[in-house]
C-alpha cells in the first residue's frame, strides 16, 4: 500500500539556511559544484565525491544543523522521508544487493562534514567496504544493558525537546 505523506510546514530563516564554510551548505547555495538526485523544499540529495561503492549518495537538510539531537521532529521527518525515497530510487536503479544508511554526529564518531547527513551506501555482496566491527564484541550481560536502558529512560523523560 502506497504511503500518503502529509503536507507539513516548517519555518526556515535565510539565517538558519546557511552557515560560512560549511561545505554543505555552499552546495545548497549553489556556491559549490554537486551532482544532484533529489532535491526538495527542505532537503538535498547529490553524489558523494568519492564512489567506494558505485550510487553512494549524501542526504541533508538545506538548513544548516550539524547533527541529529539539533533536529526537530518536523525536519527529521521531512529528511528521512528523503532519505528513503532517494533509497528506494537508488534500489530501483542500481540493483545493489544491499545498502547501508548511516549518520555520524561529532568527530568521535567520524563526522567530516559539520553538517547532519545520512550516507546511502549501495553494497554488493561481498565488497568488503564497510564494517563497524572488526572483531564482534562479547554480549553484554543484561543488568549492564538494563542500567544503561534506565540512564537514556530518565534522559527521555527529563530532557527531550519536542521543539
Amino acid at each position: 500500500m502506497p504511503l500518503t505523506l502529509q503536507p507539513v510546514i516548517i519555518s526556515i530563516t535565510m539565517d538558519s539556511m546557511m552557515t560560512d564554510n560549511c561545505l554543505f551548505c555552499g552546495i545548497v547555495n549553489d556556491d559549490i559544484e554537486a551532482s544532484l538526485v533529489y532535491e526538495d523544499e527542505w532537503t538535498l540529495a547529490f553524489m558523494n565525491l568519492r564512489q567506494g561503492n558505485p550510487g553512494h549518495v549524501i542526504v541533508i537538510p538545506k538548513e544548516h544543523i550539524e547533527t541529529i539531537d539539533e533536529l526537530d521532529p518536523e525536519l527529521a521527518s521531512v529528511l528521512f522521508q528523503a532519505v528513503v525515497k532517494v533509497a528506494q530510487a537508488i534500489k530501483l536503479a542500481l540493483k545493489p544487493d544491499g545498502m547501508n544508511i548511516w549518520q555520524s554526529n561529532g568527530i568521535a564518531a567520524g563526522q567530516e562534514i559539520p553538517h547532519i547527513h545520512f550516507h546511502l551506501f549501495p553494497r554488493v555482496l561481498n565488497d568488503n567496504r564497510v564494517r563497524f566491527y572488526t572483531q564482534l564484541p562479547a554480549l553484554a550481560e543484561r543488568r549492564y544493558l538494563n542500567e544503561l536502558a534506565e540512564q537514556i529512560r530518565v534522559a527521555l523523560a527529563t530532557s527531550y525537546d519536542v521543539r
